[in-house]
């Protein structure tokens, strides 16, 4: 099957399926995701390569904010192969991300973007298990009527990259 028909069929497939195809980030690049205004995270996605021993990254949003927020990038949370672990401060939510990738440690340092909620309290907050096995995908969705406060993650030499979001209570 050559000529037209299979350049039509070929690019009918990608856009299809071209949200799939679409990632923040490259590997071994930086990635640099923040929320649209008003919205937090809601979703993550993930997918690792073993050749670039790199991840990139996806992430969805959901209406949370009725005003502009107070926000404010934290400072880098790790350095490289080892393990961290991050929780916005009491009353914000995690709206953004950014990291870089080294190829002498094949891993990344990481900050979050916290943005205040007004009425809104996360100290009963829960770290969920971790949400994928090294070098799998991930694809994790904040549970419904919670929102995305902190994420935590470990580095194996080995296996390279566990990751933990922490989930929070609905707002009051």
């Amino acid at each position: 099957m050559n000529g037209p028909n299979f350049y039509i069929l070929l690019l009918a497939g990608v856009l299809v399926n071209g949200r799939e195809l679409r990632w923040e980030n490259q590997f071994d690049q930086p990635l640099q995701f923040n929320c649209p205004s008003r919205q937090s995270i809601s979703h993550i996605k993930s997918q690792h390569d073993n050749f670039y021993e790199d991840r990139v990254w996806d992430f969805e949003c959901k209406d949370t904010f009725v005003s502009e927020p107070e926000c404010h990038w934290s400072p880098y949370v790790n350095d490289f192969q080892q393990e961290f672990s991050f929780k916005c401060p009491k009353n914000y939510v995690l709206t953004g991300m950014s990291s870089y990738h080294s190829n002498d440690h094949e891993d990344r340092r990481w900050k979050f973007y916290c943005c205040r909620v007004n009425s809104y309290c996360n100290q009963d907050c829960q770290w969920t298990p971790y949400v994928n096995y090294f070098d799998e995908v991930i694809s994790w969705q904040v549970p419904g009527l919670n929102y995305l406060v902190g994420a935590g993650s470990y580095h194996s030499n080995y296996y390279k990259f566990f990751f933990m979001p922490s989930a929070s209570p609905s707002l009051l």
